[in-house]
């Protein structure tokens, strides 16, 4: 990386950035300051969210590069004073470093120590905290999904493309390496034309994004319940609803955030169509009645193609249960020719057309070669360490563009568009009723209406 041209050219993005702004808006309060990094100055990194992801997976991910990136946490922003508190130790530990505790992030961005963050709060907060981030003048590393409503996540993609911040959406499929050579495969046309996709995300667990301790340990006090919200309907406390919010709507879609947005999100990077053309779905929750609002079990269906041609196309169909764990975590894609199959890392022939079934059409043949899918496109990648290697090559992409200024794997479009596939499988489950999306508006329409909570 020549380093004085990746300086020259933030240097002049960032000229240009401000120049078509008012004298009004150029007149930056303390919170939209950030300094302008040198090629070789250490980036000062703030946690947004002391949760499970980021204990064990981001923090981690960081700290495998932290050193030869000259990247470290400096402070932590948590509404919850024992998620502070566990913070300043859990990086104590892992990387020998006192970092301040902020009480929110008013605080955190008041600080100047604070170049990037990570964000991993509540499911709903993403979008809103991303905005919050870019708009105070910091990177951001952002959990999926990005955006749980459209107006949030409408929000949150023009604050990022007007300030030019480096944002990474924690779609850490983008950052895989086989995700990387199936993509590539299918982009140089040796697959053929996709006819159908298959996913499913299968478990046996009651206990999934439930939190029976912790809730019976926080205090209203102890934490800030209004700020939380956001801007949700005001409710009266409810700790399951701070502490297992992924079991409850609109603080979480369940499934289709949690899950779906990792897997869906490989059909638009494949196939660079931005978000399905509709969306028919079913669920319930069969089994695991203890409260919760979000299903247990859902299948949804999904009409893929060019938006101004319905003669193209494919579908998809993405199932998920917690009730039972046959099947697994499954990606299929099919062509004409056979399938490309992301468990096992595959491509064969598998219901690929065959002679005998071609030849009473009067055509040919067609199949795959039976190959691994490294062996039919070589990717050049960089050594990875440590228990996730996907999630860690996801966050050295982030550090590495925070320092080049280019764009990250999973940028804000990638978090833009599967969050409308989201939203709009969201909308089909809420509501029973068949979902397209408005072009011009920008819209999740369910039954010819504006989706809302």
């Amino acid at each position: 990386m020549n380093n004085d041209n990746s300086r020259r050219d933030f240097l002049k993005k960032t000229a240009l950035g401000t120049a078509g702004l008012s004298l009004g808006a150029m007149a930056f309060s303390p919170k939209s300051y950030s300094r302008i990094l040198g090629a070789n100055d250490r980036v000062n990194v703030g946690i947004v969210g002391f949760s499970d992801r980021c204990r064990g997976a981001l923090v981690p991910a960081m700290q495998i590069h932290a050193k030869e990136m000259n990247f470290q946490f400096t402070a932590v922003s948590d509404i919850w004073s024992r998620r502070r508190e566990e913070a300043q130790a859990f990086v104590k530990e892992k990387a020998g470093l006192d970092i301040a505790a902020c009480r929110n992030n008013d605080e955190l961005y008041d600080r100047k120590d604070v170049d990037a963050v990570i964000i991993s709060t509540a499911d709903f907060q993403h979008a809103l905290h991303c905005k919050e981030a870019v708009e105070a003048g910091r990177d951001a590393y952002v959990e999926k999904p990005f955006a749980e409503t459209m107006a949030d996540n409408r929000a949150a993609k023009e604050a990022v493309l007007r300030t030019g911040k480096i944002v990474q959406v924690g779609s850490q499929r983008r950052s895989g390496i086989n995700y990387h050579q199936a993509h590539d495969f299918i982009k140089a046309g040796k697959f053929g034309d996709i006819v159908a996709v298959e996913m499913t995300w299968n478990v046996n667990q009651p206990g999934r994004w439930r939190r029976p301790d912790l809730v019976g340990q926080i205090r209203k006090e102890d934490t800030d319940w209004d700020r939380y919200q956001m801007n949700r309907p005001k409710t009266d406390w409810d700790p399951r609803k701070y502490l297992e919010f992924r079991l409850f709507w609109p603080y979480s879609s369940g499934i289709p955030g949690q899950w779906m947005a990792h897997q869906i999100d490989t059909v638009h990077w494949f196939t660079d169509l931005p978000h399905p053309r509709s969306v028919a779905a079913n669920g319930g929750i069969y089994l695991w009645k203890d409260g919760r609002q979000n299903f247990d079990t859902m299948t949804a269906v999904f009409d893929y193609g060019p938006f101004n041609d319905s003669s193209k196309g494919f579908q998809v169909i993405y199932s998920s249960r917690f009730t039972n764990s046959a099947g697994g975590t499954k990606e299929i894609y099919y062509s004409n020719a056979g399938e490309l199959n992301l468990d096992t890392n595959k491509i064969s022939p598998n219901g690929g057309l065959r002679a005998n079934q071609a030849r009473a059409m009067g055509m040919q043949e067609n199949l795959l070669q039976e190959m691994a899918l490294g062996e039919a496109v070589k990717v050049e990648t960089g050594a990875n360490t440590g228990a996730d290697d996907m999630t860690s090559a996801h966050m050295r992409n982030w550090m590495e563009c925070v320092r080049s200024r280019k764009k990250p794997n999973a940028d804000v479009m990638a978090g833009y568009n599967h969050s409308i596939a989201n939203i709009m499988t969201t909308a089909a489950l809420r509501t029973g009723q068949f979902v397209t999306f408005d072009e011009e508006k920008q819209e999740v329409l369910a039954g010819g209406k504006p989706f809302q909570y």
